[in-house]
């Protein structure tokens, strides 16, 4: 397949793209899907490309809609629905935890429900705790959904074609701060699955694992700790469910050190169950208990100050390391870009 470098956000539109033009049962839909902003550049020009009946806006009933694209689904449709945050899928809780996810298993495997929901979470600008959630240990939670977190470019696209032609409810969600990220992805339609973490970079002395933009802090923080003598594997986790146990346990018995990170709340969250995954898998090969990095048990605060103390970065991820891997190495701030770092990382780029 030809490749060529392209941002996390194109991808997306690109995998929209292929889908509708190969498939007449797919269709679009979310508030402001067909609008001139395209939710923040990923449905941009769809709308003109494949019709409005194809590409549409939806009132911000977000329950009732979901009502709506589960029956279409169940009628042999291929919906992909957009939340711009995933706070608002709140709303259509009952309809994907109580219908979609169960409609399968209810009638003996002759009923499916070939849905894709998009949401999308992130942080920064003062989007606080309405709006900044990252809730998918709740979708994870609920069997007959599957949950994806795609990192990279590449995964983007092919993780969203894969989760569209999948005929179970498949849950996708983006972190907005990798949208401008870039990576080599191919033209063509092509398919990621939807069952496996994937291993970016080769370590030997600890084992970093997250999800989502917390991959690429992961990869940030190896390179921090390579100029203190600590070499890092890092480990793009990408799904939720299932957990890659084999790809963790694999890690662990070389570097017999872990490290979880993720975007929401370590309490009860992806994290926790990733740890379990590796205690259960590679409790042998561990020299010392795992560590999870991830958001402290309060809500999400509003103003930068607060915020910059609230969310973990790559930084953070090192000093665990270096304490885990029992060094006296320091590890330094790095110099902030703004006067607070709630803001992107931009030598954030990739390809990834």
């Amino acid at each position: 397949m030809s490749e060529r470098l392209i941002t996390y956000k194109d991808a997306l539109r690109e995998a929209q793209a292929s889908c509708l033009a190969s498939d007449p049962e797919v269709y679009l839909i979310g508030l402001g899907v067909p609008g001139p902003t395209g939710i923040f550049g990923t449905t941009s020009g769809l709308a003109e490309e494949f019709g409005e009946d194809r590409v549409l806006d939806m009132p911000a009933s977000e329950g009732g809609m979901t009502g709506v694209v589960l029956g279409t689904a169940v009628s042999g449709m291929r919906p992909v629905m957009v939340h711009m945050r995933v706070d608002f899928a709140v709303l259509s809780m009952e309809t994907l935890v109580n219908q979609a996810a169960k409609w399968h298993y209810m009638y003996g495997g002759k009923m499916r429900a070939p849905l894709t929901v998009r949401m999308i979470i992130g942080r920064g600008w003062g989007q606080g705790p309405q709006h900044s959630q990252s809730l998918q240990a709740w979708f994870a939670h609920v069997p007959g959904l599957k949950v994806v977190m795609p990192a990279t470019a590449r995964d983007a696209k092919g993780m969203l074609i894969a989760a569209v032609e999948d005929d179970a409810p498949v849950i996708v969600i983006e972190h907005r701060w990798l949208y401008a990220i870039q990576g080599d992805v191919p033209e063509e339609h092509f398919t990621e699955p939807l069952d496996g973490a994937k291993v970016l970079r080769e370590g030997k002395d600890v084992t970093l694992a997250g999800y989502s933009y917390m991959a690429l802090e992961c990869m940030r923080a190896a390179e921090m700790l390579e100029k203190v003598g600590i070499n890092a594997e890092v480990i793009d986790l990408r799904t939720l469910t299932p957990v890659d146990g084999d790809t963790i346990a694999a890690s662990i018995g070389k570097t017999g050190r872990f490290i979880a990170a993720d975007t929401a709340h370590s309490d009860f969250g992806a994290t926790a169950e990733v740890v379990s995954v590796a205690v259960e898998r590679a409790f042998d090969s561990l020299r010392k208990a795992p560590v999870r990095v991830g958001l402290p048990y309060i809500p999400t605060p509003t103003t930068p100050a607060l915020a910059d103390l609230y969310y973990p970065r790559a930084v953070d991820i090192a000093r665990a390391a270096v304490e885990l891997c029992d060094s006296d190495a320091v590890i330094d701030d790095p110099p902030p870009e703004t006067p607070w770092r709630d803001v992107p990382d931009p030598t954030f780029t990739g390809p990834y």
